[in-house]
């Protein structure tokens, strides 16, 4: 018999926290998108593609904003509703942003990011080398606590379905605005759990790189 060959987990020597610069700002309220701007559906489909190689260069606040309202915000105000679907609605996906000035939890309600911890974790959220140097890195955490009323043959498979539900918005939406995006699941949960502060019922499942698209020169 064929032994397959495994993945190997050791943390790049890059990968540990860096310090953040100082006053980052404890919320970071985001703009409303506009939801008139874009190319259509179908035009997103066709340039959807990962890509793993980034610009450093930071997104506007304005494009932050409508990436992570795209991703998983609310877009039906009087039912809470949200841009991605979830399984009985327990919206049990949190999504963690990765920045340089730090590790922030989109708050949805708010439209806003909350600040979790004032480090640079970009390095922490995965393997490849790329995800250190790009400048957003997002993270999906499952709040466990959720979904313990479902059968638990269900939760996991639940949970997946909307960590890719989420993913996929992030990435029609960076097909749709020019941004390169990759989405990973080659993780390490307890690094990242540390890194992220999260509690004993939040595990991180998924993380996807964002930025600009790397201009070849001319």
């Amino acid at each position: 018999m064929t032994q397959m060959p495994t993945l190997t987990y050791e943390a790049r020597p890059d990968a540990a926290a860096k310090p953040a610069p100082e006053g980052a700002p404890k919320v970071i309220e985001l703009p409303r998108p506009d939801l008139l701007s874009g190319i259509s559906l179908l035009a997103a489909l066709s340039f959807r593609a990962s890509t793993r190689e980034f610009s450093p260069a930071p997104l506007p606040k304005r494009t932050l904003g409508a990436l992570l309202w795209a991703a998983d915000g609310i877009n039906r105000p009087i039912s809470g509703g949200r841009t991605a679907p979830s399984p009985h609605g327990r919206q049990e996906i949190d999504i963690y942003v990765a920045l340089p000035q730090g590790v922030y939890r989109y708050d949805p309600a708010t439209h806003s990011l909350v600040l979790k911890r004032a480090i640079d974790a970009r390095g922490m959220t995965g393997y490849q080398d790329f995800v250190g140097a790009a400048p957003l890195d997002l993270v999906y955490v499952v709040r466990t606590s959720k979904l313990l009323t479902l059968p638990p043959a269900q939760r996991d498979t639940f949970s997946a379905i909307t960590a890719g539900a989420i993913s996929q918005n992030v990435s029609l939406f960076c097909a749709s605005a020019g941004l390169a995006t990759v989405v990973r699941g080659w993780i390490n949960h307890r690094l990242l759990a540390d890194a992220l502060s999260l509690n004993e019922d939040e595990v991180p499942i998924l993380a996807q790189t964002v930025g600009m698209n790397v201009v070849s020169p001319t």
